[in-house]
């Protein structure tokens, strides 16, 4: 018989975790399992790369009110209780996951209707109200999370989070570093931690990069590329200063961001600001980026902090050069020397680690044959995924 299961995620923009749930969606056997999904936001880039049998549903009244409130009828007045609720909300709690836990808990949460449908096994595909939404308006037996990112530096809520966690059949997190982060926050439910990569199918990355040439690049400059939501947490405004030192070195280069946020007007005007607008081009996101960190140069990932980057597994496919920023995690995923070079989270830092890429061909060129004489798709990840789902992980 067939499982039924229930995935949650926010919307199906152009992140890591979006990307990583397609292609988890797509590996997924439709013999073995009936797939809803149900996004709070139903929009996204991604979203025509959801396989047809997967059964994407509407979101109630309740959950387009709280989140979409322009899609329902009179939503000014709806738009209005939200951003008013919020905005009380954040000037008591200035934390955001903190904040966000807080309008789950007194707004959200009296707002948004259970779902009538029961499953084997639903699914919270990030942590923070997802997780909430499958505890108190989801029937199933089973109920399975996805963690993303390093909880503790993504300042999650341990204290509102415990109790939820509590109603968790399996964690699952991405990589090393996580799991132990996790299993050190939350002693008692450590054997409910797995640890599990990212699905990246290489095949699929290496055919979509071969399926255009970026209309933005020149040919014979110097490229970099970065993809990334436009939030703090990716450290774009580290990119926007570090163009800026490599301009005062009449360095010249073309750098690309691909990627939208909340963050992205404060960008703008900062590299207005910094007279980089002929360097830094922030493009928006693309459905296939594949074609973008195929030729560049180099792939710069400025983050602040992260789980396990999908970006970086999948610009290793394609065997660009990375420069990364050392956050804590960043050593599980990249070989400092061999496949790219680590540097310091400062704007001077990732500068010179660009510098030293630009001006040292030899070793551009060292990184990219051994990052093309390796293989980085792990597909076949897929069999731990459904093992969890099912309840027969080890």
């Amino acid at each position: 018989m067939k499982q039924r299961v229930l995935f949650v995620m926010t919307s199906m923009y152009n992140g890591g975790a979006e990307r990583s749930l397609v292609n988890l969606l797509n590996e997924l056997n439709p013999n073995d399992f009936d797939v809803d999904l149900l996004l709070l936001k139903k929009m996204g880039i991604l979203l025509p790369q959801i396989p047809e049998w997967v059964n994407v549903l509407e979101p109630s009244d309740g959950i387009q009110l709280m989140y979409t409130p322009e899609t329902i009828r009179g939503h000014i007045g709806a738009k209005a209780l939200r951003l008013a609720a919020n905005a009380v909300i954040k000037t008591l709690v200035r934390r955001d996951c903190y904040a966000r836990a807080f309008r789950w808990k007194y707004v959200y949460s009296k707002v948004i209707e259970p779902l009538d449908k029961e499953y084997d096994v639903s699914v919270a595909y990030i942590t923070g109200e997802l997780l909430y939404f499958i505890c108190e308006k989801t029937k199933a037996p089973r109920k399975v999370l996805w963690v993303h990112n390093d909880y503790l530096a993504e300042d999650q809520p341990k204290e509102f989070d415990m109790p939820y966690m509590s109603q968790m059949d399996a964690i699952v997190t991405i990589s090393t570093k996580c799991a132990e982060v996790l299993e050190t926050v939350f002693p008692i439910y450590r054997d409910k931690v797995h640890e599990m990569h990212n699905i990246t199918s290489s095949a699929v990355i290496r055919k979509q990069s071969e399926e255009l040439f970026p209309a933005e690049y020149k040919e014979g400059q110097f490229t970099i590329v970065s993809i990334g939501r436009l939030a703090e947490q990716k450290g774009f405004d580290w990119a926007i200063q570090a163009a800026r030192i490599l301009k005062d070195k009449k360095i010249d280069f073309s750098w690309f961001i691909l990627g939208t946020g909340a963050l992205e007007k404060k960008l703008k005007g900062m590299i207005g600001d910094l007279d980089v607008t002929d360097v830094i081009h922030l493009i928006g996101a693309r459905e296939n980026p594949y074609p973008y960190i195929k030729n560049a140069d180099i792939l710069v990932q400025s983050s602040r902090y992260e789980g396990k980057s999908i970006v970086l597994d999948e610009t290793k496919i394609l065997g660009t050069p990375i420069v990364v920023t050392d956050y804590e995690t960043v050593y599980d995923q990249i070989a400092d020397g061999k496949e790219g070079v680590i540097v310091p989270k400062t704007p001077e830092g990732i500068a010179l680690g660009i510098q030293e890429m630009m001006e040292d061909q030899e070793k551009r060129s060292r990184i990219h044959e051994y990052l093309c004489s390796h293989e980085y798709g792990n597909q076949d990840e897929v069999v731990k995924y459904v093992e969890v789902l099912t309840g027969n992980a080890r």
